[in-house]
């Protein structure tokens, strides 16, 4: 087994990740980097439950506020990004702390997925754009038709993921599953020790629904609304994710702000349960399972025996 070059704290939203990474940080002398799809994004702060500044102070953080919401940013880039941060946080003699629960993001620096293919900026960006205009049933029939065996996967992922499977799949002529199984990888793939955090889904729904009700109360409705006044649409990548789109819907008067906070909970609450799903068929089989209801210091003692162990 390689000697793991990082740690990898992992688990459905809601289950503690953040407040236990920055104990763990301190613990191993680390540096912590964002493994959150959402916390790239500039402007984002209260919609993606982005870590306090004082928390940042604590402990070095990366991948945060990396691209404007109109811009992409890709599992690929991430592992991308990761290996260059990796050595860099090594050269200082810290500890690599990779956080958070996007399941894609850590399976590309264990696993990397495959090099994108070669596509003509300007038929992509033309392409991108007329996807941006099309409602999500249409785009849901192409994908089913053009790409079956990824289907569930893009679907499930929201337009965001749809219009990426159709672009690589119009632009490049094959389906974006075929490159997922036989392109080359995008890179050497990088050991990690992986914990993941586990809670029961009862109370994973119930800090789920406080935190989105907390979001609105912090000024989640201001935060959208300063989004679009600089620009910024519900069809670009960062706004179409849950938090924003129902804001959306409450700006432009089709749902009241009760019923915004209510579909957050809801979406939230099904993204949890996907989440669940990955980490319980995706996860190494020596990942760390742990049980976050344990006092802190357990949890904290737990994890660093661990990685004592295989370091």
């Amino acid at each position: 087994m390689d000697r793991p070059r990082f740690l990898a704290l992992t688990g459905a939203t809601t289950s503690g990740k953040t407040e236990l990474s920055l104990a763990v940080a301190e613990a191993l002398d680390g540096e912590i980097v964002s493994m959150d799809s959402r916390q790239v994004y500039r402007g984002m702060d209260i919609g993606t439950d982005k870590v306090s500044d004082e928390a940042r102070h604590r402990v070095p953080h990366h991948g945060l506020d990396l691209v404007d919401p109109d811009q992409r940013y890709s599992a690929g880039q991430f592992a991308r990004d990761v290996r260059r941060w990796i050595p860099g946080i090594e050269g200082r003699g810290r500890v690599p702390l990779l956080v958070g629960g996007t399941g894609f993001f850590l399976r590309s620096v264990l696993r990397p997925i495959f090099a994108e293919p070669e596509m003509d900026e300007a038929r992509l960006q033309a392409l991108r754009g007329w996807l941006g205009e099309q409602p999500r049933p249409r785009l849901e029939a192409w994908v089913r038709r053009l790409d079956p065996d990824r289907a569930e996967t893009a679907v499930e992922g929201g337009p965001q993921r749809m219009a990426r499977t159709l672009e690589v799949t119009l632009l490049s002529g094959r389906p974006l599953s075929w490159w997922h199984d036989e392109a080359p990888p995008d890179g050497e793939a990088v050991s990690g020790m992986v914990v993941v955090l586990e809670r029961p889904r009862e109370e994973l729904d119930r800090r789920i629904d406080a935190r989105a009700q907390a979001m609105v109360d912090r000024g989640l409705v201001d935060e959208v609304r300063r989004l679009t006044e600089a620009g910024f649409h519900e069809t670009d990548p960062g706004m179409s994710g849950t938090g924003y789109r129902e804001i959306l819907a409450y700006l432009r008067g089709s749902i009241t702000l009760d019923d915004a906070v209510a579909q957050i909970q809801a979406a939230t609450r099904r993204y949890a349960r996907r989440q669940l799903t990955w980490f319980r068929h995706q996860l190494p089989e020596d990942a760390v399972r742990l049980d976050a209801r344990r006092p802190r210091e357990e949890q904290l003692r737990i994890i660093l025996d661990a990685w004592e162990a295989r370091t």
